[in-house]
């Protein structure tokens, strides 16, 4: 699976990912003043699932129903970076097949998922 992480993205986060042997393309690698649109567009052409933090994507792809190939917002502001870490690589890999095309939420308690509309 591809992915794209937005810059809100914990860089440790991005590092765990590909030391599992995920592909992938870290905003904060190449250009920081792309905009939230632009970053959507990226993953996009990418085939890519977006990690972000930012919950404006949620305003982007259901509000404004932009497309997107799937989006996993991480709402885990008050964990440990290794609990996070550790989430985030659970939630991916134990959910993959269910991620592309749709827009999840991961937090403390649990992965909602919500199905492309």
């Amino acid at each position: 699976m591809n992915i794209v992480a937005d810059e809100s993205v914990d860089f440790r986060i991005v590092a765990a990912l590909r030391g599992e042997g995920y592909d992938v393309w870290a905003v904060v690698e190449e250009d920081l003043s792309i905009t939230d649109k632009q970053v959507l567009s990226i993953a996009f052409d990418q085939n890519a699932l977006l990690l972000t933090e930012d919950k404006d994507f949620g305003e982007l792809v259901v509000r404004l129903r932009l497309p997107h190939r799937g989006i996993l917002l991480i709402r885990l502001g008050g964990f440990q970076i290794d609990v996070r870490i550790k989430l985030v690589l659970r939630a991916i890999r134990e959910n993959l097949a269910d991620l592309p095309n749709n827009f999840a939420v991961l937090d403390g308690r649990r992965l909602r998922i919500r199905a492309k509309i």
